[in-house]
């Protein structure tokens, strides 16, 4: 068995953690691979069953995530559409999208390791212009650049325009995506399995603008009708590009999956009162 792991950006939450990776990857005779970025920042030295400095491969059996909803969506991103799950241990704040919290990270690598585990596909959303299409697991999301003023943002589906409105920007989600910016601005929660995905505004300057769940065949259109700012477009919370003036954004879903592994039973909604209801408290 081979498997990938990526890790959070800071190496020294995951140390310990990755210890324990590497003693049960010698007892299940299971080769990690690491790459040159890994490698550095957690100082690895070459040893039996690492692969260190190791390039693209997709060539693996699974891939195993120590951090947060950040770098599971990396994950999730770098193996879409390859057939390989990502299992992956909360060292994040909410860790939604993560397998198993830290405190139970040996067991959950060794289950990883046993195969004792469910996967589930999860749907993307893209975003093309004619320069390119950037994927998203989470959300595509268009804002005002800071410092200038109200975007003026018009939306349209199947060819029909359905609003047009000026705020700070709206958010396109994902399902896996709904309880993330989308629910901050009081967007719908959309359970894992639902076949679309919704749209909702950032501090909408209307009192008629109404978050949207769309239909997964329908083209969103977003146009930026100012005549003087360009905004920006971020994917999974990352900048990708720049929209200026006049020009448009097409919305789809679904063009690309990933693979996550859920453990035998999980349930969406056991997880939504897990993570925002201990967040309430």
């Amino acid at each position: 068995m081979r498997a990938t792991v990526i890790t959070h950006r800071r190496g020294r939450d995951t140390g310990e953690a990755l210890g324990r990776l590497v003693a049960l990857a010698h007892r299940h005779e299971v080769t990690l691979r690491f790459d040159a970025e890994e490698t550095r920042k957690h100082g690895l030295r070459p040893g039996e069953r690492l692969e260190l400095d190791a390039g693209t491969d997709d060539d693996v059996d699974l891939c195993l995530v120590l951090g947060g909803d950040g770098t599971i969506l990396t994950a999730l991103r770098r193996y879409a559409g390859t057939g390989v799950p990502v299992f992956a241990v909360n060292f994040g704040e909410i860790g939604f999208l993560a397998t198993m919290d830290p405190e139970h990270v040996e067991e959950g690598i060794e289950r990883a390791f046993l195969g004792d585990y469910d996967v589930m596909r999860l749907p993307s959303i893209s975003a093309g212009r004619p320069s390119g299409r950037s994927v998203g697991f989470n959300d595509i999301s268009v804002h005002r650049r800071p410092g200038d003023r109200v975007a003026d943002l018009s939306y349209a589906l199947g060819g029909e325009e359905i609003g047009r409105v000026r705020c700070d920007g709206l958010v396109v989600c994902t399902p896996a995506g709904s309880t993330g910016y989308n629910l901050a601005n009081g967007g719908p929660v959309l359970a894992w399995g639902v076949e679309g995905y919704a749209v909702s505004f950032i501090a909408p300057h209307s009192m008629s603008a109404r978050a949207l769940v769309v239909a997964p065949g329908d083209v969103l259109t977003v146009g930026n009708r100012s005549t003087e700012d360009g905004v920006e477009v971020h994917v999974d919370g990352r900048p990708v590009t720049q929209l200026p003036p006049g020009e448009e954004l097409a919305v789809e879903f679904a063009r690309t999956g990933a693979l996550l592994a859920q453990l035998p039973g999980a349930s969406f909604y056991h997880r939504l009162r897990e993570r925002f209801g201990r967040l309430a408290r």
